[in-house]
């Protein structure tokens, strides 16, 4: 993998990575790591390699019903009280959709067939500018929130995860996520028989678990699973098996938090759901012996701790034969009351070191060798953050929820320096202050 010294000239480039599909958070197992040295700059990592911010339409667009756009699955369930924090929505969002001339697609339907016919009218319509493709973004959550637990819709669970009207948390999360596997499968194969040779693009999926993985590298499902799930668990055709096979050109890994993880298939575990083979029979915990594994976050679950993300990479590389790999989400939100006032929120100097300390991870892997092409801060701007709603911020941009005006944070400030390689190692605050300050005047704000 090319050094540093080989990496000093680098080239601005525009990336247009489509998601077919999407949700928006991701989590990762680790034993302890060692902190990352946060000495980094745009120079450390090799030439061509892609930096950017991700968004999610349903979290920024707003237009609920604009354009002849039918109800989601999520309007409706914004709408029920008490579902979402603060009763938040995504009727208006951030407002992107009416504020920027963006070509949008929502696949409502969960079929195969139904989702290849979407897949193909993107191939169709954007193919000539869309190099990356992902067929779908973090299935493995979805099944976890909508058929595990219940909390995102259709809210289908049962004891011990959760108390729905209707659901199996046992049964239901595998033929979900199967169906997926495969919709995913003919999404690939008609993009390869008909579009990648013309259009020269990529395609992959973004998730990180050997549950989804193995079937699209090696064919089939990690033989853990079988033993386990026995006859609980789908079984792939041989023509399924075959065009599964080998269904992703790179792997897309959000990562957003590392935990502890204890084995409760030759250990005792508290009942509650960790002693389910749905589970894997593994039992998480942020913290040992009440000691947290890293420095507090703004989800009760997330730590930072930069160690996680070049582990969970150097195992990708170990167990899927180095296949390349982009960072597709990784970010950061604050504790609750940490950032209150506007001033606090605009000078958010721990989101600075944190994507500081996350790249040094990324550029430390590269120099082991891992085949990791890009890295892409969530997100652009705070947004509509699912059952959270609003409460919790991530974006490099501070959006106004009631003029929905988009204000630079000095993160976004040191992201734009670091891009054009004239951001240090160390922080001039009273630079970006300045500036910000200066932003503030011309968006007719007063100073901070």
């Amino acid at each position: 993998m090319p050094e540093s010294s080989r990496a000093t000239t680098t080239h601005r480039r525009l990336l247009l990575l489509c998601f077919l599909s999407s949700s928006a958070l991701c989590f990762v197992l680790s034993e302890p790591v060692e902190a990352e040295e946060e000495i980094v700059s745009r120079s450390h990592f090799p030439d061509g390699f892609l930096f950017g911010t991700t968004t999610s339409a349903y979290q920024i667009e707003g237009a609920y019903l604009d354009d002849g756009k039918g109800l989601s699955n999520w309007d409706v369930f914004c709408h029920v009280p008490g579902n979402i924090k603060e009763n938040g929505n995504g009727d208006t969002a951030d407002n992107h959709y009416n504020l920027f001339l963006i070509v949008n697609l929502m696949d409502q339907n969960s079929t195969q067939e139904d989702f290849v016919h979407f897949a193909r009218i993107c191939f169709e319509s954007f193919g000539h500018k869309v190099k990356h493709w992902a067929t779908i973004n973090e299935a493995n959550l979805f099944v976890d929130m909508a058929y595990i637990r219940g909390w995102y819709p259709p809210s289908h669970c049962s004891p011990p995860f959760g108390k729905c009207s209707a659901g199996n948390s046992d049964v239901e999360p595998l033929i979900a996520l199967h169906n997926m596997i495969l919709a995913h499968g003919k999404a690939v194969k008609i993009y390869r028989q008909e579009f990648q040779g013309k259009q020269g693009g990529s395609i992959g999926i973004v998730l990180h678990a050997m549950w989804l993985l193995d079937p699209l590298v090696y064919g089939d499902y990690p033989s853990e699973m079988r033993l386990f799930l026995g006859d609980a668990l789908p079984r792939f055709t041989v023509d399924e098996m075959d065009y599964l096979k080998g269904s992703i050109d790179y792997i897309g890994i959000n990562h957003y938090l590392t935990l502890y993880a204890k084995d409760c298939l030759h250990s005792s575990c508290a009942p509650g759901g960790s002693d389910h083979a749905i589970r894997g029979y593994v039992y998480t915990t942020g913290d040992r012996d009440g000691v947290p594994i890293g420095q507090p976050t703004g989800n009760a679950r997330f730590f930072v701790v930069p160690g996680g993300l070049k582990n969970i990479v150097n195992y990708m590389k170990q167990r899927y034969n180095n296949m390349p790999m982009y960072v597709t989400e990784n970010g950061y939100a604050p504790p609750p009351g940490e950032e209150v006032q506007l001033n606090q929120i605009l000078h958010d100097v721990k989101r600075i070191d944190y994507h500081k300390s996350y790249l040094a991870a990324v550029a430390s892997s590269i120099r082991d060798g891992a085949d990791v092409r890009g890295y892409f801060a969530w997100s652009l701007m705070d947004n509509f953050e699912w059952i959270d709603g609003y409460t919790v911020r991530y974006g490099l941009y501070y959006v106004d929820r009631t003029t929905l005006k988009r204000i630079p944070k000095i993160s976004a400030l040191w992201y734009r320096d670091f891009l054009a390689n004239s951001s240090g190692n160390g922080l001039d605050l009273t630079q970006y202050h300045g500036r910000l300050e200066q932003d503030l005047r011309v968006a007719g704000l007063e100073d901070l």
